[in-house]
């Protein structure tokens, strides 16, 4: 490499600004990934019909997990952990994801780039289920007094990490 070579390669480190996921907005999500916030009751109709009746056990299952939820709540901080132990792990295996022909990674380290290359964002995916190298869903556990907002553009990033069924986790 010479010198003018390596003046390059600095210059083009330089101008790339990592954000860590946690702190990305959905306005930086819209402006440098083209994302479109979507309204439309309509949109994902396959998980809106047809779908199977919650049997009595499941029923009394999801009672459960609800009714720990509650009790902790008069325990504060209900922190990340917890949440993921004791409200995550039970609906993750109610709904067989814990079985074949699933799969689940925790802390699963994730980048992205913009199309223009001058913004990665870093994060881990605190659970993803996956169903062979399809991402079924993407979880991100944050203390039970935050609300769905918060968390919202982390977990939208890290779902732009995977846009095709061909990339491998």
């Amino acid at each position: 490499m010479n010198v003018s070579t390596i003046g390059v390669h600095i210059l083009l480190w330089v101008m790339v600004q990592t954000i860590l996921a946690r702190t990305i907005t959905l306005h930086d999500l819209e402006t440098k990934f083209g994302l479109t916030f979507i309204e439309d009751d309509q949109f994902f109709r396959e998980w809106q019909d047809d779908l199977p009746d919650i049997t009595d056990s499941d029923k009394q299952r999801l009672d459960r997990v609800k009714a720990s939820y509650i009790h902790l709540l008069k325990y504060p901080p209900l922190l990340e952990n917890t949440v993921k132990m004791v409200i995550l792990s039970p609906l993750l295996d109610l709904a067989g994801f814990y079985l074949p022909p699933f799969h689940i990674k925790s802390e699963k380290s994730v980048e992205i780039a913009a199309d223009d290359g001058d913004i990665k964002v870093r994060g881990e995916i605190d659970v993803l289920a996956l169903g062979e190298q399809v991402w079924i869903a993407v979880i991100e556990s944050k203390q039970a007094a935050f609300s769905l907002e918060v968390g919202m553009p982390q977990i939208l990033a890290y779902m732009l990490a995977n846009p095709t069924a061909d990339t491998r986790i």
